[in-house]
């Protein structure tokens, strides 16, 4: 005789199972249709239980190792004892020059460096206003800190994540000297619209491009626009010695100038005198050794391959998380021919995704094995900024009501970068260096995540 509650039952389980099934079969005939071929996963997310969409020990690591064929050149710089700088620095810095289409280069200590040696040397000094965006790191703005002028913000185009052109001539004033673009991410700045602008108010231009090196506007690499292009070579960087730096310019009295500052203030070509004379203006010493040569010399070997590959895989990736409601990737300006993705940002709407915070995605997209981060936070409402005007050096070379740092948070509010701060999510460099495969994976997840957001909401309040 049946138990017609255990019958009931089992019915039951398989009515449901069915749906279950069902709506398994639907969630991963619509991800097909994002995707070029099939992942091994289910369309529960991990976060829920399920299979993760790819395994993280399968990314790139970064930095990638120095291939054995390139070792000999290190070893020979560090047996030789001659470490500090020489014939190797003056090698790389050739070759910096050469693949960036520039006269010059110098390499000083780190991206940090070269931001405050060409400032420094383009005399913007205390009393100076340098407009910058709010969306960088803190060195940019630390950078301009250090030779005693004040940053002014200049909101960002939340779309390009780059300082927004259109807001630039508001924020000029008779105390500007300099405006400081960021090729943040990677991504290029508008060059042309800033640079027409500085032409008409005779402004100088010193470009951040410490994330961006071989990324091109109508073929010109940027860096190579404004008066100097400053360049890092950190750990992260799309080119990674461990730490490093490079100014470059067509400029020779200006680079000789450089070279003298970073090197305590000796002469230097046309900054004329004689090393019996000693220093011949305030000087620092941030030089660039031998061993951080050789590494640069291996590394850039394949930049430009690396750089093609980056383009390509995030090219594909945009197209393919773009069909996902509530994701919105980067944009790039008009004339942009390359960028160099130092990293892979785009927007999340959290409203797409039933309300499903930044937090609570970026852990769902975590457990499905896809690195990622939230990145910066606004720069310009930060107390580093306080402890500088309250220095007793801003005190003398700025009046007192520049200072006042409630006055000065009015003045510099960005609304659109905080709104940025509170979208934005990133995948690091190395991602892209990867397959097609490794791209649909993070597709993948993201749409897992989007499929099932309301579930996934609801686990993360328990």
């Amino acid at each position: 005789m049946k138990n017609r509650k255990t019958d009931a039952s089992r019915r039951k389980f398989i009515k449901q199972s069915s749906i279950a099934g069902m709506a398994t079969i639907m969630a991963l005939g619509a991800t097909s249709s994002l995707l070029a071929g099939g992942l091994n996963s289910t369309g529960m997310p991990a976060i829920l239980g399920g299979s993760s969409a790819w395994d993280k020990a399968k990314w790139i690591k970064w930095p990638i190792w120095i291939p054995e064929a390139d070792e000999k050149g290190v070893l020979d710089v560090l047996r030789s004892g001659v470490w500090s700088r020489a014939a190797k620095v003056d090698e790389f810095e050739r070759e910096w020059s050469k693949t960036l289409g520039v006269k010059r280069t110098l390499t000083v200590s780190n991206g940090t460096n070269a931001l405050v040696v060409a400032l420094n040397q383009l005399d913007i000094k205390g009393g100076d206003e340098v407009l910058v965006p709010p969306y960088t790191f803190i060195a940019t703005v630390q950078a301009i800190l250090a030779n005693g002028a004040m940053p002014v913000f200049v909101d960002v185009d939340p779309e390009t994540f780059q300082i927004d052109p259109d807001k630039i001539e508001a924020k000029i004033t008779p105390r500007t000297k300099a405006i400081l673009p960021v090729h943040i991410m990677g991504l290029p700045a508008d060059m042309v619209r800033i640079m027409a602008i500085a032409k008409k108010h005779n402004l100088l231009v010193v470009e951040d491009a410490c994330q961006a090196p071989l990324a091109e506007i109508n073929k010109q690499i940027v860096g190579t626009f404004g008066n100097a292009g400053c360049f890092s070579f950190q750990n992260s960087k799309n080119i990674a010695i461990g730490e490093g730096g490079a100014i470059i310019s067509n400029d020779d009295a200006f680079m000789d100038k450089c070279v003298s500052y970073q090197n305590l203030g000796l002469p230097h070509g046309s900054a004329v005198g004689t090393i019996a004379t000693g220093s011949i203006r305030l000087g620092t010493k941030v030089r660039f050794t031998e061993y951080q040569a050789a590494i640069g010399l291996a590394q850039l070997k394949r930049l430009e391959e690396q750089t093609g590959t980056r383009n390509e895989n995030a090219a594909y990736l945009k197209s393919k998380m773009e069909k996902i409601p509530g994701i919105l990737p980067y944009r790039l300006y008009p004339g942009v021919t390359r960028a160099a993705f130092h990293l892979f940002p785009f927007r999340y709407k959290q409203e797409q995704f039933r309300g499903l915070s930044r937090t609570d995605f970026l852990t769902a997209l975590r457990a499905e094995g896809v690195p990622c981060s939230s990145g910066y936070a606004p720069l310009n409402t930060q107390e580093f900024l306080k402890d500088a005007f309250a220095s007793k050096n801003y005190k003398k070379m700025y009046p007192k009501e520049l200072l006042d740092y409630t006055k000065y948070m009015e003045r510099n509010q960005c609304p659109k970068n905080d709104q940025l701060c509170s979208e934005a999510v990133w995948f690091t460099q190395n991602l892209l260096l990867g397959s097609k495969e490794d791209m649909d994976s993070i597709v993948y997840a993201i749409d897992k995540i989007h499929k099932n957001a309301g579930a996934i909401k609801t686990s993360m309040k328990k």
